[in-house]
């Protein structure tokens, strides 16, 4: 099972996906609002995997994902986006996410995204 960190301005969304993933043995090792923070924790707590909202106050998704890969090359990060927002998938997998998740999400979409990437080919 993966170690995940959760990247949400909405804290109702961060509940939602960290109920689903705590129901299906995941470990959710850190919860944070906005990239800035993401950036600071990620490496507190290395996580295996990184959910990141795109759309946050502040510092968004894909400048911290943009950030978090410069300084680790190695992380492994799901993209969060609402339908709708193709551009901004697109352009994330560019700068190296390994994946992307729609909300409303679907527990076993979510899930089967996190397993692909969680396990080594």
């Amino acid at each position: 099972m993966a170690r995940i960190m959760i990247v949400d301005d909405a804290e109702f969304m961060r509940m939602i996906i960290r109920d689903i993933l705590l129901m299906h043995g995941h470990e959710v090792v850190a919860e944070v609002n906005d990239g800035e923070d993401a950036i600071q924790i990620y490496f507190e707590v290395k996580p295996d995997i990184v959910l990141m909202d795109i759309i946050m106050p502040d510092m968004d998704g894909k400048e911290a994902l943009q950030k978090l890969l410069t300084m680790d090359p190695e992380a492994k990060i799901v993209m969060c986006s609402s339908i709708g927002q193709q551009a901004l998938i697109t352009e994330s997998m560019k700068i190296g996410a390994m994946g992307f998740i729609v909300k409303p999400f679907e527990p076993d979409g979510m899930l089967d995204v996190i397993r692909k990437i969680a396990e080594p080919n």
